[in-house]
């Protein structure tokens, strides 16, 4: 599952070697820091790895942290939101996401 917030973006999935909690990945380790702080889990640095960062969390704190987001949503334009919280540079790689899906609305 891919999850664009205004901290960031993550991709979370479960391992088949760690059944019991959600893998929760990222490119950059600032959009891992709220949930690492919510769960009380260390980002776990994984150069080699697909994604760089990751923090193992339970199903409930990966829950609340969504349920949070879902709470601070105040806006009513996610990309200007972007750009406040995350700076030009994660605006503009949302910005490339947001206009890769545009081209399937237009196919």
């Amino acid at each position: 599952m891919w999850v664009f917030t205004e901290t960031g973006f993550v991709s979370a999935v479960r391992k088949p070697e760690e059944p019991k909690y959600i893998t929760v990945r990222a490119r950059e380790k600032q959009s891992l820091e709220v949930l690492s702080e919510l769960a009380e889990k260390p980002i776990i640095d994984t150069p080699y790895g697909d994604y760089a960062y990751r923090v193992l969390v339970s199903d409930e704190v990966f829950k609340a942290w969504l349920a949070t987001s879902v709470d601070m949503l105040d806006y009513d334009n996610f990309k200007n939101r972007v750009w406040d919280t995350r700076g030009d540079e994660f605006h503009d790689a949302l910005g490339a996401v947001w206009s890769a899906m545009y081209k399937l609305q237009k196919g």
